[in-house]
């Protein structure tokens, strides 16, 4: 199976984001691309086989949502998380994106205050500012190279808080949260009465020693919280947009149907239906080897900085295969940073500052690509590092 991730795939002319938009988004388009989420990967052969198989029917027309690819949902909780899922709580969407900022709009009111832990997803930041809510930070604490919540600061600033997004596991730094900081948020949540938006689009992506506890499941009383899960990171489908919200609470559940039903928003595309249930169907075995593989990626990515570039520091993630690293040892600002990794190293990487002001000095490497292009990218780190310390006038 590892042959399947070590294999190159070319991706240049297939209108993918990653590749093809490396010019307007950096400038440069021979930078390798460590960036946007998406892996390198063909996606599980299963799922492959039956796209093909949907096509060869030729008509593709107005299509219902089988019961089947609900329970396909159902049944993978289950058995990964022993998370029992009512049916009638799962609504279907295009993407998370678009069902977090529904949410947004439908269970708060213009000017309510909502909570993001920065550094975090950008679009945390623009689902709460476009829709008019006010913004309040509850940045995450970083220290001895691990992150953590600041509930105190959080229990001081959530009393007039109406909503808390919140991402499990983390992007871009990669914490799978305890079960006991789980259950504190829990805790807090209910005192302040908020709604917990729980993102957890890379809930199946954890390394083998910390395992993923969906929030919603720690609670006999999963009212308040609204739970985004997909296959898209998981099996690499992201094109797809197919994802699904989780909402227990029927009030909040009639309230964001109603406001997909409001704008013509349905889900129903029949590539993406056949895709997810295949994934949630047929998956199992080739994520488990992608995540052997992506822990070995991550492994040496650990080894070589310690080795070769000790002025970056890896702040080792627990789940997702992004890494956050920790630049601010090379003494640039993020401009300077942007350059040497851009124009120097010719590595295209997300700076640090997209995800707010705590991620200044930071960079974000996607490690989803054949474990080749990791170590080439790194190579290409350290030898443009060692230019700009030699022209510096600090050989190394």
């Amino acid at each position: 199976m590892s042959d399947l991730f070590d294999r190159d795939i070319k991706r240049i002319g297939t209108n993918s984001t990653k590749f093809d938009g490396r010019l307007s988004t950096f400038g440069n388009a021979n930078v390798m691309p460590l960036w946007v989420a998406d892996m390198d990967f063909a996606a599980p052969a299963e799922i492959t086989h039956a796209l093909i198989g949907r096509a060869t029917h030729p008509i593709y027309g107005y299509t219902l949502i089988p019961e089947s690819l609900y329970q396909s949902l159902i049944d993978w909780l289950w058995l990964r998380y022993q998370w029992k899922v009512e049916r009638e709580w799962i609504i279907l969407s295009p993407g998370v994106v678009p069902s977090i900022t529904t949410a947004i709009m439908t269970l708060t009111q213009t000017g309510e205050q909502v909570i993001i832990q920065p550094p975090v997803y950008f679009p945390f930041f623009s689902a709460v500012t476009k829709t008019d809510r006010q913004l309040i930070l509850n940045p995450l604490h970083l220290a001895k190279g691990r992150y953590t919540i600041d509930f105190d600061q959080l229990e001081q600033i959530g009393a007039n808080a109406r909503m808390l997004l919140f991402c499990s596991p983390h992007n871009p730094v990669g914490r799978v949260w305890s079960k006991s900081e789980l259950t504190q948020l829990i805790e807090m949540a209910a005192r302040h009465n908020w709604v917990i938006i729980s993102d957890e689009i890379h809930a199946d992506l954890v390394y083998p020693e910390n395992p993923h506890r969906p929030l919603a499941s720690l609670t006999g009383n999963p009212e308040n919280i609204i739970t985004a899960v997909a296959p898209s990171k998981t099996f690499n489908i992201p094109g797809l947009h197919l994802s699904a919200l989780i909402v227990p609470n029927k009030i909040h559940r009639t309230a964001i149907t109603h406001f997909f039903d409001m704008m013509h928003i349905s889900a129903a595309n029949p590539f993406s239906m056949v895709a997810f249930e295949t994934a949630y169907r047929s998956g199992t075995t080739w994520l488990n080897e992608l995540m052997l593989y992506l822990k070995n990626t991550r492994d040496q990515v650990d080894g070589y900085l310690a080795e070769h570039l000790p002025d970056i520091q890896l702040i080792k993630p627990e789940g997702t295969y992004l890494l956050w690293l920790d630049c601010r040892a090379l003494n640039m600002n993020d401009k300077q940073l942007k350059h040497f990794f851009v124009h120097e190293a010719e590595v295209g990487l997300s700076p640090g500052a997209l995800f707010g002001k705590n991620g200044s000095g930071f960079m974000r490497m996607n490690i989803g690509t054949p474990r080749h292009n990791i170590m080439i990218a790194l190579e290409n780190i350290r030898k443009a590092y060692k230019r700009v310390k030699i022209r510096s006038g600090r050989i190394l």
